[in-house]
């Protein structure tokens, strides 16, 4: 059977086999897998066949999901499963699930459990949390990446087709990228944060990991929408998915721009990965980078790390010892900014959102390395912050410009390291990245994350 949530569920549809049958072959792959660092709970394994087995009397047509088991990041809430944020003195058992996971159980789901995660989702490297690192399953010595890092681990390795991260800097991208996988960053207040426990309120927004883009954005679809819940939640429709359009114009930061941290096999590799996008018949126009770089400093430098502050004030005060030391350490120079700082910070970034916009006018999307790099584990241990800032490069301006995006896998380099590009647009442009974006995917060749499956054939969209 295909791997893909969208042939799983046809497959139930179709009665070749059912639900349960699914949901049993995913707890075996768990077992077999033998990670525990992946997942910090899972669900009762009967209870969730019994959810499975009821499936039988609904309406099959009307679940795009059927049947379709998922992992969820632990810090979004699941109903009956504690929610950690990779933190067990913060733990608390949600009495509902978060917005998001009860549309995707509506649309026919199943989660199976909740995923470890960079703590209180600091992070782009995977190693902040007491609950272990979970091994890449691409190559066993490099980090799995953050702050996502159960749910990418848990989807390249084949033990679910969809999971659920979060991302505020970049945390559903990297990961996306080091697992070989889709990460699709939404436009912001599209899927709703209600139940999901703030990093940057004005920042987060939940993510979907996949195998393919086409699954990623049925996910999508039945997350999206306006809830009244949610303060950040914003009135917006997905706009479906369209032939790949002819005329296509992508942004390319200059060359003198580009940083790679001298891994040469990096820029190679993007350097191919923009040699595919001409053969398909795109047209590459350079933009001026620097704004979009300007913005990401912004993002450590400015308010935004006192809105990290500001989520978890009351544990560092009652508790400090219970944070990840390096967690507590980025999050405390929150303290120290003023309400000028503050006000400073915005003025600039309303004045790089204009510039941001008007580079957006010339090209409409842009296609950039995913990372800069990529780093063994014991590197980033050795160097936890610096390397860690270096992984974001290229995404921590996203969610400040109000962008939306799609990271896709797009090669391996010689060392067996996954390299992966993303398409940002202005928010909204989700369907228009995910149009293009399959199509790309689909001529790269590749296997589907670490499970040695090919790529099925592109269906029309």
């Amino acid at each position: 059977m295909s791997e893909t949530a969208a042939d799983i569920a046809a497959a139930h549809r179709a009665g070749k086999c059912t639900p349960a049958q699914t949901l049993a072959r995913s707890f075996q792959r768990i077992r077999a897998h033998n990670d525990p660092a992946i997942f910090i709970s899972l669900r009762d394994e009967k209870e969730a066949l019994a959810e499975a087995e009821a499936l039988a009397t609904s309406d099959a047509d009307a679940l795009p999901l059927l049947g379709v088991p998922m992992a969820v990041k632990d810090n979004i809430d699941v109903a009956g499963l504690p929610t950690t944020a990779a933190c067990p003195a913060y733990s608390y058992k949600p009495a509902r699930d978060a917005t998001a996971v009860a549309r995707l159980r509506q649309a026919g789901a199943i989660i199976i459990g909740k995923t470890n995660l960079d703590q209180f989702a600091t992070g782009l490297v995977g190693v902040r949390s007491p609950y272990g690192i979970p091994t890449n399953p691409m190559r066993a010595d490099l980090i799995p990446g953050g702050s996502s890092s159960g749910s990418a681990v848990a989807v390249s390795a084949g033990l679910v087709p969809l999971a659920l991260g979060t991302d505020t800097a970049g945390s559903g991208r990297v990961p996306a990228m080091l697992n070989n996988i889709v990460g699709l960053k939404p436009s912001l207040g599209l899927v709703s944060t209600a139940g999901v426990v703030p990093a940057c309120r004005t920042l987060d927004c939940v993510s979907v990991f996949s195998l393919n883009v086409d699954d990623a954005i049925m996910v999508l679809g039945a997350m999206a929408g306006f809830d009244r819940t949610d303060p950040f939640s914003r009135d917006r429709m997905l706009a479906p998915m369209g032939p790949f359009p002819a005329g296509l114009r992508l942004g390319v930061p200059r060359e003198d721009q580009l940083i790679f941290f001298g891994d040469t096999a990096q820029e190679t590799a993007y350097m191919a990965a923009l040699d595919q996008w001409r053969a398909l018949g795109a047209t590459l126009v350079n933009f001026d980078f620097e704004p979009f770089a300007e913005t990401a400093r912004l993002l450590y430098e400015g308010p935004w790390i006192a809105e990290r502050y500001l989520a978890i004030r009351d544990l560092l005060t009652s508790s400090p010892d219970s944070i990840h030391p390096t967690t507590r350490e980025i999050t405390l120079a929150g303290r120290r900014l003023t309400a000028a700082d503050t006000f400073a910070a915005f003025y600039r970034l309303q004045e790089l959102r204009r510039t941001a916009e008007h580079a957006f006018a010339g090209i409409g999307s842009m296609v950039l390395p995913t990372a800069p790099t990529a780093y063994s584990t014991a590197q980033v241990l050795a160097d936890p912050i610096a390397l860690n800032a270096r992984l974001g490069t290229y995404t921590n301006f996203v969610n400040l410009l109000d962008l939306c995006g799609l990271a896709l896998p797009a090669s391996i380099r010689p060392d067996g390291i996954p390299f992966g590009i993303t398409l940002l647009a202005p928010a909204g442009q989700d369907a228009h990245l995910a149009s293009i974006g399959r199509v790309f995917h689909a001529q790269t060749k590749l296997t589907l994350g670490a499970t040695g499956v090919a790529l099925p054939q592109l269906r029309p969209s």
